[in-house]
């Protein structure tokens, strides 16, 4: 068995899906909430002027959805989430779908998905997610994930230099990157605050 995979210790739980007790079939419809989840965020959309990559509430599901599954069931929420995109379903930015997504400007962002997923639901499991100012790092730490594999993939994709992708698919994002990750942050840690007053009788 998975380390990742190992039960939370009795009144303790790892990540906020641990409050419920674990079957196969709750973690099943876990990943496919985190996937619809993201599908439902990535319906807000904002065109950036200049640039194929749109702002999207995409990555505020990301990180929102690893850190309350943790690193597995994360990254499994993401993968589902590309594939029924890519298969057909409107899941993506605006309501696009198909698998030319994954090959073009936005795959990087996409794949990046999968792997923020799995970092930042690691990281949680750590506890990283329950205090405002660590889980606001956390969020910001994950979305770099994603721009970190996005921004490489875009300059190949679209034949841009290394400052062009900079300007197209990382700067005007920024803002809005820490918009979301104050507000995953303040989400997160408020919900385990909740939980540790239902815990405590306090």
């Amino acid at each position: 068995m998975s380390s990742a995979a190992a039960p939370a210790v009795p009144g303790r739980p790892l990540v906020l899906a641990d409050l419920v007790p674990r079957t196969g079939v709750r973690d099943a419809a876990l990943v496919l909430t985190a996937a619809l989840l993201t599908a439902l965020l990535a319906q807000i959309e904002v065109p950036v002027p200049g640039s194929p990559v749109p702002i999207s509430g995409q990555t505020l599901g990301v990180v929102l959805t690893a850190a309350a599954l943790g690193p597995v069931r994360g990254a499994a929420g993401q993968a589902l989430y590309i594939l029924l995109g890519a298969v057909g379903l409107p899941f993506y930015s605006g309501g696009d779908a198909g698998f030319a997504h994954l090959t073009g400007a936005t795959g990087g962002y996409l794949i990046g998905f999968i792997l923020a997923g799995y970092l930042v639901g690691l990281a949680a499991r750590h506890g990283l997610d329950r205090a405002p100012g660590k889980a606001l790092a956390l969020f910001v730490a994950g979305q770099a994930v994603i721009f970190a594999l996005g921004v490489p993939w875009l300059a190949v994709v679209a034949d841009l230099s290394a400052a062009e992708a900079l300007e197209q698919g990382l700067y005007p994002f920024i803002v809005g990157g820490a918009v979301k990750a104050a507000i995953a942050g303040a989400v997160m840690s408020g919900t385990w605050r909740l939980v540790r007053r239902v815990h405590t009788g306090r």
